[in-house]
């Protein structure tokens, strides 16, 4: 990474005053104006701000990212000296973020221009950026070039420059507008490479043994049909079916029933048989002896109801999941946070009404198994407030209880136990929560529930006891699981961990 302006910067008064002003680059202006983190886990240094509450921010890799006092944020640099000769080179670079290579050099000078103009009439900027630049060792390139380099970085923001608030954890908006590739696009990518290199009739046993790759080869397949495809698809089936029941399963299955021969049923029968599941998950194939055209029938619906020809109609979770799968985890994690971020808009709105609990379900469940306790908490903080059932809202309290204590938030984890047997003692013919059909609390004492919330209570006070300011919740946990455990039916005692 490159650093050597920002060193003569902090060294040289001079030139320190100069980057502020006119170009709004002040080193003394670094404190931001909340507290952020990037969403990656990766280290953020603050080096510089500028009067609109802006900060600059160096990052792990030296690209800089920039975000202003409403909610923005973006790469503006791949490093300091990158930065600073947009900031000095684009000294309105604020106004210029829609700007792309594709407007054309005529376009963008004339942007550049008309900005500058307006500038010149209240301080100058031509000596002063002329000067800053020789001190700094800055080359002096075209608003033309600029701009390319503003806009291919500004580009590389997501996945792994996502800005959160650190204590809400919401994500910053882009600074720009400009398209992005969808995400599914990205997860294609080595499912289209592969898919080639089968056409060609290499890498075939090398694609098929892979479950990501013949995963993604498959998908490829899906939105790529040739005719010529069948005998690639006949190997990636038979292969697949030692994964047992598995959706891409179910895909290699249609697309090859979509050819309609008959000789291929066979095949598809004996990859049904290989498990229970790969029966049932395969249902409705005709019996050997059909037609082809009944087979390509019963392919037909099942493409029509589950697949299709447009990748954009697929769930999003079936990118998320592929894209998981290949090491993809901070583009998993940038989708997950920016849904998380439009459900938490949707449930303030229209508390609770608008917000879908299996969604916010999915998303916890998702973020666990990202190891993002942070924003699992988010997603199962909402989810929590959507139960309507006893049941429902104590399983969801004590997946709460388990993630604040993971947190290190035990004081939190303790709040959520309480809020819990509370939730217990409601009386169910009162007509409360507990009394909801299906959500009874009533045989809780005697079964693995009761096990798991005697549980979370020995753990909770364990994690609470590290800590001389928590002694009063200490106490009162320990006296609840003591009330909670002879409760519990003799069976679900001898379960408990002690």
């Amino acid at each position: 990474m490159s650093d050597h302006a920002l060193r003569l910067l902090r060294e040289t008064p001079r030139l320190a005053e100069l980057a502020a002003f006119p170009f709004d680059f002040d080193l003394d202006r670094a404190d931001h104006c909340e507290d952020v983190r990037l969403a990656s886990g990766g280290p953020l240094k603050p080096v510089a701000g500028d009067d609109t509450g802006g900060t600059y921010f160096v990052c792990a890799d030296g690209s800089v990212l920039y975000a202003d006092s409403e909610g923005s944020a973006g790469i503006i640099g791949n490093s300091v000296d990158e930065a600073l000769e947009t900031v000095i080179g684009l000294p309105g670079w604020h106004d210029h973020l829609g700007l792309t290579p594709a407007d054309g050099p005529e376009a963008i000078l004339a942007a550049v221009a008309e900005t500058e103009e307006e500038m010149r009439e209240h301080y100058g900027i031509d000596a002063e950026r002329a000067e800053l630049r020789a001190a700094l060792g800055l080359p002096e390139r075209s608003p033309v070039e600029l701009v390319g380099m503003l806009h291919a970085a500004l580009l590389r923001t997501e996945p792994d420059f996502l800005l959160l608030n650190a204590e809400e954890g919401g994500a910053y908006e882009l600074l720009d507008h400009h398209p992005r590739t969808p995400l599914w696009d990205t997860v294609l990518g080595q499912g289209r490479a592969d898919l080639a290199l089968l056409r060609q009739g290499t890498a075939r046993d090398e694609v098929a043994r892979d479950p990501v790759r013949r995963a993604l080869a498959l998908r490829a397949a899906q939105y790529d049909r040739r005719d010529t495809d069948l005998p690639l698809l006949r190997h990636l089936l038979a292969h697949e079916a030692e994964a047992s029941m598995t959706d891409e399963l179910r895909l290699a299955a249609v697309l090859v029933g979509l050819h309609g021969l008959a000789e291929d049923l066979p095949l598809l029968h004996t990859v049904r048989e290989t498990t229970y599941d790969t029966w049932c998950g395969l249902g409705g194939i005709p019996e050997p002896g059909a037609s082809g055209e009944e087979l390509r029938e019963w392919a037909h619906g099942l493409d029509d109801s589950l697949f299709g020809t447009d990748p954009g109609d697929e769930p999003e979770s079936t990118w998320i999941g592929l894209a998981r799968e290949q090491g993809l985890d901070e583009l998993a994690r940038v989708t997950l946070i920016r849904r998380l971020d439009n459900v938490d808009r949707r449930a303030y709105a229209q508390r609770p009404a608008g917000t879908d609990a299996s969604e916010m379900y999915g998303l916890a469940h998702a973020f666990m198994d990202l190891g993002d306790t942070f924003q699992a908490l988010r997603a199962q903080h909402l989810y929590t407030a959507l139960q309507d059932t006893g049941r429902g809202r104590v399983s969801a309290l004590l997946t709460l209880s388990r993630l604040e204590r993971e947190a290190g938030r035990p004081r939190e984890a303790a709040r959520s136990l309480a809020r819990l047997r509370e939730t217990l003692t409601a009386e169910p013919e009162s007509g409360g929560a507990a009394s909801v059909p299906g959500g009874s609390l009533k045989h809780w004492r005697g079964t693995n529930l009761g096990v798991f919330i005697v549980d979370e209570h020995h753990e909770v006070a364990r994690a609470a006891a590290a800590d001389p300011g928590l002694a009063e919740e200490v106490r009162e946990v320990t006296e609840a699981a003591a009330v909670l455990l002879s409760e519990l039916s003799e069976a679900a005692r001898r379960s408990v961990r002690r």
